[in-house]
């Protein structure tokens, strides 16, 4: 191992190494609270899971660890002691998993092989155990965040979880034919749509109840036919489900990061009686019960437009039916201001008492926790402000008011804490109950960058937007730190200041990482999102290109000359712009799954919409590709500048990419390869758009370092 200019030369097996050592630090999932009271203490049990990659199985393993905590019945705002904690108890095949709210039993959907099982476990080991397959109700149980669910009645001898319509039973195939009783083979070959990236073979999806009593599955009738069920919840009485459906007429698009999908919140009774509660053509997600049953909460934003946006908490009072806003988008938020929802709610959010509701959520370079009073909506941020060390915040749950949480920065891993909601004025009283043995020693800092008068925005004037570098913390040398300018997907997501493994891998190689939030960004408001509507392709890289030259400027130890540009997505779309729009000012870029050629994407895209959309035109279902339309999509594409490119470029493909079809690459590798310009291209046959898989994650990293030791 040696140094050259401020970064460390690795070998290939050094590389992986320290890839493992940032990628295998465990991260909490999930949380679960119980409360037991004694004459002079409150016992708290806080449940978690975790997830861990194993590079040896090329697997990402679970497992569950439980923390015992004790608090004075006198004192409702603190933690007493913090007994050790239990073993971490690996879990094999689980899908789903949910404790009961009253007797904290465990309902558990696991896989074995090919069965799919209901298990119930309770303080004396397991209890019931139903074969789902054998049963043969339905297809596979649903275990994405999209759909997918495990809701117990508050009596608790039923639960709901939501799978595959079963095509086996006759009537109940997607799209049956005229003639399917007289041909039973002739729908083998019928196309049936899914949802699109990482929800394929989800099409037709099903409510279904379990009694545990009778130990007997019922598949819930009445759902609207032209609606897919999900995120299902039982109402206070047990007679009816709360669900929200997504409209599959005319055809499905793409349900993963694309919040704009035209859906409904519905009540749907046993007998099959189903009525519509939120109102027509909005977007809804994410339906949270009160503890005291009187109000249901959820989300809602608008349909089309933006893939993701800044939405609306909504909240529906049960008894008179009617609906009111708990929180409104954010257009614009005031300096050091809440800046909006941007992402779903935690499965228990509400505090004890039904009137305040906890979330998590970015606001601007960050992601912080907030609480909103229903009574006064007022919000509240809960995050320690005197504590610099974390940079985001994320809600696991809140039970008994007692918050879990997983904080973490660019240089400290994820760190679990707990801290009661506290009383109006007050703030929360954190613990933490596990934290990594291992620091890293980065710095870490948040720019906020102005673009030029040239580069405002003349729609949505005076937006700012901001970045965040990462560097080793000093260099053994005196040359300077080699530059990544790391660009986010989506383009509305956004890079907080946590934990990131690819980050803190390169950092310890010795370069200096900018995580840039352009304008599009999510957390810096719906006018910062709204802005690159028919702008991208030149104001979001102008804003890259914008924080590049401000971490420059204000950064000595920065190697002007050394830069580089990696992303995915939309990120790599913009790495791709800006290789060929500053051709001589990048040194490599290396690029997943990236958007090269909006125009020929068109037709392979799940998200069809949003093609349209970016560029700056209307989408209707019906509409009909025009040259005016594939001539707007072809101007702002990277392609367009592939003869300027000069930088080695680095591909990664995934072959089951629904988002961005992998011949997006292929066309900019043959026209690099077509003027002799450096490039690598690797293929993952099996992996998709966000290129997740274990072993597919490990390759892309090692490649990619080798790449910028190589060319920087």
């Amino acid at each position: 191992m040696g140094r050259v200019g401020g970064s460390r030369h690795m070998e290939p097996g050094q590389i992986s190494g320290l890839h493992g050592e940032v990628s295998g630090l465990p991260v909490p999932l999930s949380a679960g609270v119980t409360e037991q009271r004694l004459p002079e203490l409150r016992v708290y049990s806080v449940a978690t899971e975790w997830s861990q990659c194993d590079l040896v199985r090329g697997s990402r393993q679970r497992y569950l660890q439980q923390w015992t905590l004790l608090a004075d019945n006198n004192d409702h705002k603190s933690i007493k002691t913090v007994l050790p904690p239990g073993p971490c108890v690996p879990v094999s095949g689980e899908l789903l998993s949910r404790l009961s709210p009253v007797h904290g039993l465990r309902a558990v959907v696991r896989e074995k092989g090919d069965r799919q099982l209901l298990e119930i476990w309770d303080g004396h080991g397991l209890s019931k155990c139903l074969n789902l397959t054998v049963l043969n109700k339905h297809g596979s149980v649903y275990d994405d965040t999209q759909f997918g669910c495990l809701s117990w009645s508050r009596c608790e001898d039923k639960l709901l979880y939501v799978a595959e319509r079963s095509r086996n039973v006759s009537g109940e195939r997607p799209h049956p034919q005229p003639d399917c009783q007289k041909c039973p083979n002739q729908d083998r070959s019928v196309y049936c749509e899914d949802w699109g990236e990482a929800l394929t073979n989800k099409s037709l999806p099903v409510i279904c109840s379990v009694n545990l009593q009778s130990g007997s599955v019922s598949v819930l009738e009445g759902v609207p036919s032209d609606v897919s069920p999900g995120q299902a919840l039982w109402a206070p009485c047990g007679q009816s489900v709360f669900f929200v459906g997504w409209y599959h007429e005319p055809f499905r698009l793409g349900l993963k990061f694309c919040s704009n999908r035209r859906s409904a919140l519905f009540k749907l009774d046993l007998d099959g009686n189903c009525e519509r509660l939120s109102g027509d053509n909005l977007s809804v997600s994410c339906p949270r019960l009160s503890p005291d049953g009187s109000t249901l909460i959820y989300l809602q934003g608008r349909v089309f437009g933006p893939h993701n946006q800044c939405l609306c908490l909504q909240q529906l009072d049960l008894d008179s039916g009617k609906t009111s806003t708990l929180l409104d988008v954010v257009n614009r938020p005031p300096a050091g201001a809440f800046a909006g929802v941007y992402e779903a709610l935690p499965a228990c959010c509400w505090a004890a008492d039904s009137q305040r509701v906890v979330f998590s959520s970015a606001c601007r370079n960050q992601k912080d926790v907030f609480m909103v009073d229903r009574r006064t909506k007022r919000v509240t941020s809960l995050s320690d402000s005197l504590n610099e060390r974390y940079g985001s915040w994320k809600l696991l749950a809140v039970q008994e008011d007692l918050m879990v949480v997983c904080c973490s920065s660019p240089s400290t891993p994820p760190t679990l804490r707990v801290g009661f909601l506290p009383s109006a004025g007050e703030a929360v009283t954190w613990q933490t109950l596990h934290q990594h043995v291992r620091t890293f020693q980065f710095t870490w800092t948040v720019l906020d960058v102005t673009p030029t008068p040239e580069e405002d925005n003349t729609s949505y004037s005076g937006l700012d937007f901001g970045a965040i570098l990462v560097k080793p913390s000093s260099s053994l040398s005196k040359a300077r730190f080699p530059l990544v300018v790391f660009i986010h997907g989506g383009p509305h997501s956004q890079f907080p200041a946590e934990w990131n493994s690819t980050t803190a891998g390169l950092v310890q190689l010795g370069f200096a990482v900018l995580m840039v939030n352009y304008r599009g960004s999510t957390g810096f408001g719906q006018d910062s999102i709204l802005s690159l509507m028919g702008q991208i392709g030149s104001q979001d890289v102008k804003d890259v290109q914008r924080a590049v030259l401000a971490a420059l400027q204000t950064d000595v130890t920065l190697d002007s000359k050394r830069v580089a540009a990696i992303g995915g997505s939309h990120g790599g779309f913009l790495s791709c712009h800006l290789i060929g729009q500053y051709p001589e000012f990048y040194r490599a870029c290396a690029v997943r799954n990236p958007v090269i050629n909006a125009a020929t994407l068109l037709g392979t895209s799940d998200i069809v919409d949003w093609r349209y959309t970016s560029v700056g035109l209307q989408y209707s279902y019906q509409e009909i590709p025009t040259a005016e339309a594939l001539a707007a999509m072809l101007e702002k594409s990277p392609i367009t500048h592939a003869a300027q490119i000069k930088a080695p470029v680095l591909l990664m493909l995934g072959g089951r990419d629904r988002r961005v079809n992998p011949h997006q690459g292929l066309e900019l590798y043959r026209a690099l390869k077509s003027r002799a310009s450096p490039v690598r291209l690797l293929w993952f046959p099996e992996d998709g758009h966000s290129l997740s898989r274990v072993d597919t994650q490990a390759d892309c990293f090692l490649n990619t370092a080798l790449w910028l030791q190589q060319h920087l």
